[in-house]
């Protein structure tokens, strides 16, 4: 089963450490952790406008990977520790999972600059080795910049690395192919979550995430010129019928699918409105030649009508 897998397409939540940021950011005030959140989260919205916390501050608490084929169809889909969620568990299953795959690609979306490091630091924090990561092979090392062997973010594939922005995000994105994108939890909302004890509702958050960067993996495998859009519908309506299998078993499938729209093609819709126009025309011209038919046939009746009047005034009898 292992040798099946080329392509591991993955999504990070997190929460904020906050015995580190009383530590490092507000050492020596006596603050608890949740205080120290707290504080720091107002300073964020004083300055950027947002609660979310830098990723160096954040340890992973839920991470979902797809499991994808050479083909690009979706083997599987699994939530590293679930239903324990423990970040030092999730981070060494997270490491040794890409080593016992046969270190498969990773496909993510602004993977690059969060969903990446922060699983570098938990492996520095928790002590976890990741050396076939980190080695130094020159222009191929795994972790290059500008490599797309080992790691592809969609995000910056779509940017030209940065040189453009992704206003929207995932969420715009995954709408592009009629997707569902964000629904009911957004990434700032995840600690909040978490305090509240619900850390299934963070996985399935997670796992529609995954399901949204597999969608747009696909189309832009077609994009690059690696399948065809003919096959990439196709590879759509398998993982769809994957997800409809498996919606007893998880929320997340069935908000997932509630919220899941068809992507059309756009010659197909022209062809939709052809034909309708056709179907419009045909009625139009087949109204227009009854309406003709039932008009002749009046003026013959008319035309009859006349006749036999003119006939019996003629012979000086009564029509009736």
């Amino acid at each position: 089963m292992t040798e099946k897998v080329a392509h591991f397409i993955f999504d990070v939540e997190s929460i904020a450490d906050g015995e580190l940021i009383a530590d490092v950011r507000y050492g020596g005030q006596g603050l608890s952790p949740e205080k120290a959140i707290a504080t720091y989260q107002d300073e964020l919205v004083e300055q950027n406008g947002t609660t979310f916390i830098p990723y160096t501050y954040q340890i992973p608490i839920s991470v979902v990977i797809a499991k994808v084929a050479r083909d690009f169809s979706l083997i599987d889909i699994v939530s590293l520790d679930e239903p324990h969620f423990r970040p030092h568990v999730i981070t060494e299953h997270f490491w040794r999972g890409w080593e016992m795959y046969g270190q498969p690609q990773w496909v993510t979306f602004n993977g690059r600059s969060f969903d990446l490091p922060i699983m570098e630091l938990a492996a520095f924090r928790y002590g976890i080795s990741a050396a076939k990561w980190f080695k130094n092979d020159g222009y191929r090392s795994p972790r290059n910049r500008f490599t797309t062997e080992a790691h592809l973010d969609l995000q910056e594939l779509l940017t030209n690395y940065g040189a453009a922005r992704c206003n929207g995000g995932l969420n715009l994105v995954a709408q592009l192919v009629k997707k569902p994108g964000k629904m009911d939890l957004r990434g700032d909302q995840v600690q909040q979550q978490y305090d509240e004890g619900k850390l299934t509702e963070i996985s399935d958050y997670c796992r529609c995430d995954v399901l949204d960067t597999y969608f747009i993996f696909l189309r832009s495998m077609v994009l690059m010129g690696k399948t065809t859009i003919d096959n990439e519908m196709q590879l759509v309506q398998k993982a769809k019928e994957w997800i409809q299998q498996r919606a007893d078993t998880s929320e997340a499938y069935t908000a997932y699918l509630n919220a899941w729209r068809d992507w059309e093609k756009p010659q197909d819709k022209k062809e939709e409105k052809a034909e309708a126009a056709e179907v419009t025309s045909s009625e139009t011209s087949t109204a227009s030649e009854g309406s003709d038919t039932n008009e002749a046939a009046a003026a013959s009746e008319t035309n009859d009508t006349r006749e036999t009047t003119n006939s019996s005034e003629t012979s000086g009898t009564n029509p009736s």
